[in-house]
């Protein structure tokens, strides 16, 4: 049995951050007929499911780079991987001595929150009110992130990459610490690092998939950095004629970019021709 998994941004989206009208009624055609589909991103639920929506989704979705499973029938998380206490006094200490500010996410009572102390950029500002305007996502302002550390799962950091270096350094190198660092599809200028739990990433939720649902085979598809754990779980691997150049070098095959409906026309010819 063989699952497709994609990533949304700069691969199954488009520029605009949508998923086409082609797109979406060729992927639920194909599904209706037995295709196995979700999708992998670095998104929270509050956008990842909006983003979704049209879709007649049936297996889990890989939220947050693998730091959340979510059901989408049975409207629960499924797998959550949690930061001790004491590595998000670290990741808050550090940022904090660097200048930068980062927006802090937790699970609770199956409930995903979103805390922040500054916004300190347009990048920052930008982020926040497109996901507040266009997704309705709550966030909250508070004086203090040490004062939540319970149950936390992710910190998310926007900037200009030389911004972000120091950062990374210092972290790297931490064993219970897993890190994605790579540029804004949507403005190449901004970097995304994100903090999370070792024990998640892309590969991991593949795996969990692959796993618990059967699979014997597994086809990724993917377009930047973020993807790459992604592609080490997978059997074929599939980039997006717009991926990223490592992307591009660890792919099997390339199919169109995401403005060409590149995921649903390589599926459309796979599927129907199976």
């Amino acid at each position: 049995m063989e699952l497709f998994i994609s990533d949304l941004d700069g691969t199954l989206l488009n520029g605009n951050a949508e998923v086409t009208k082609f797109t979406r009624d060729t992927l639920n055609r194909l599904m209706a007929k037995g295709l196995n589909f979700t999708a992998a991103t670095a998104r929270t639920l509050a956008s990842a499911g909006k983003i979704l929506s049209g879709l007649d989704l049936k297996l889990p979705v890989i939220l947050m780079n693998g730091v959340l499973i979510y059901d989408m029938a049975e409207k629960k998380y499924v797998k959550i991987n949690s930061l001790s206490r004491k590595l998000c006094g670290l990741i808050i200490s550090l940022s904090k001595g660097l200048g930068l500010e980062p927006f802090m996410y937790s699970v609770s009572d199956n409930q995903l929150s979103t805390r922040y102390e500054r916004l300190i950029s347009p990048a920052m500002k930008s982020f926040y009110n497109e996901r507040r305007e266009k997704y309705y996502k709550s966030f909250t302002q508070v004086s203090d992130l040490s004062q939540y550390i319970d149950n936390v799962i992710y910190f998310t950091f926007i900037a200009e990459k030389e911004k972000l270096v120091p950062l990374y350094d210092a972290l790297k190198e931490n064993e219970k610490l897993n890190i994605t660092y790579y540029y804004d599809v949507y403005d190449p200028k901004l970097w995304y690092l994100e903090v999370f739990s070792s024990a998640a990433s892309k590969e991991q939720g593949v795996r969990y998939l692959r796993e618990n649902y059967g699979f014997d085979f597994v086809t990724a598809f993917g377009d930047n950095t973020n993807d790459l754990p992604m592609f080490k779980a997978a059997d074929k691997r599939v980039a997006v004629k717009n991926a990223c150049k490592e992307v591009l070098e660890g792919c099997d095959q390339v199919t169109g970019t995401n403005e060409e409906n590149g995921v649903a026309e390589y599926l459309l010819k796979t599927f129907e021709r199976n």
